[in-house]
């Protein structure tokens, strides 16, 4: 019969460490294997996104401004038809929120998609249909750059997805900013 190992120190500090190198090699191993995949879902959610929230456009140009990545949509003759703007803020109730928000030429909202919600489900959650055509905070068709969007309960026009005005204030700040940033495209 084998003899069993003694419970000291050192034994002990071996099999531990051989258990986290194990460990560790196997995560690594795991993350090399999905990285590629999940980069590119990520990506197809962006596409998907930009296409949703511009106006039917020809091609696109990326540019940078103040930090933010903007997409600008062009027709045939290579006139601006709308941006699209990535644009995040930590303010919301659960955190982390990123939107994709698209203008027309004119500066109006023409679609956003949510990107990145940490929000409670059935509350905050919601922003990705409350502020949408036809939803209780309808957005679409305004123009921040002219009229700054904020909740009623702080004196807006906006209706706040009903329990959940941290949220909602979050995203309009988000809508907000998208809107300053769209400002400095034709600059």
């Amino acid at each position: 019969m084998a003899k069993k190992a003694q419970s000291t120190l050192p034994n002990m500090l071996v099999s531990l460490t051989v258990i986290a190198l194990v460990a560790a090699a196997a995560l690594a191993t795991l993350n090399a294997i999905t990285k590629a995949p999940i980069e590119k879902a990520q990506q197809a959610k962006v596409e998907r996104a930009i296409s949703a929230v511009l106006p039917e456009f020809d091609h696109l140009e990326e540019t940078t401004i103040d930090g933010q990545l903007c997409r600008i949509g062009y027709d045939a003759n290579n006139q601006i038809v709308g941006s699209a703007i990535e644009s995040e803020n930590d303010k919301g109730f659960g955190g982390h929120l990123k939107v994709m928000v698209g203008f027309s030429s004119d500066g109006a909202i023409y679609g956003y998609q949510i990107l990145e919600t940490h929000e409670t489900p059935g509350l905050g959650a919601k922003a990705s249909e409350w502020f949408q055509k036809g939803g209780k905070g309808d957005i679409i068709g305004n123009n921040p750059t002219e009229n700054k969007l904020t909740v009623k309960k702080d004196g807006g026009q906006i209706d706040a997805i009903s329990g959940s005005t941290i949220t909602s204030r979050a995203f309009l700040d988000i809508i907000n900013e998208a809107s300053s940033i769209r400002t400095k495209i034709n600059q």
